[in-house]
């Protein structure tokens, strides 16, 4: 098994876990104007970290559910918007996921973390 805490531009688990892990992958795609408008942020077993568009990689427990979710933040808009998210509660299992978030936050706040492959 690879350290893939050591392993450039994935971001590693940072709370306790002595078992297996495994590589998550997600896209974040922009829509073009939530460039402008949004802040990705993903968000693993509840810790948040501000990220890019685009991929992103985190090392993950293999061995138990993991909890995995983005939002996009906003400053704009009025005192009660709610901004895009999604999430999803990945099974145990060995091999590496990819997920894809996707949005339409014109249409609504919900968002969905798709499997990709």
């Amino acid at each position: 098994m690879t350290d893939l805490s050591s392993t450039p531009g994935v971001i590693p688990y940072v709370d306790h876990h002595n078992g297996p892990r495994r590589l998550l992958t997600v896209e974040i795609p922009h829509l073009g104007h939530t460039v402008r408008a949004y802040a990705p942020i993903a968000s693993v077993d509840g810790r948040q970290y501000i990220v890019t568009w685009g991929s992103v990689s985190f090392e993950i427990p293999a061995d138990r559910n993991v909890h995995v979710s983005v939002h996009l933040q906003t400053n704009s808009g009025h005192d009660h918007t709610i901004t895009p998210f999604a999430s999803i509660v990945l099974s145990p299992h060995p091999a590496p996921v990819r997920l894809v978030a996707q949005f339409a936050p014109s249409q609504r706040p919900e968002g969905v973390l798709v499997p990709v492959g």
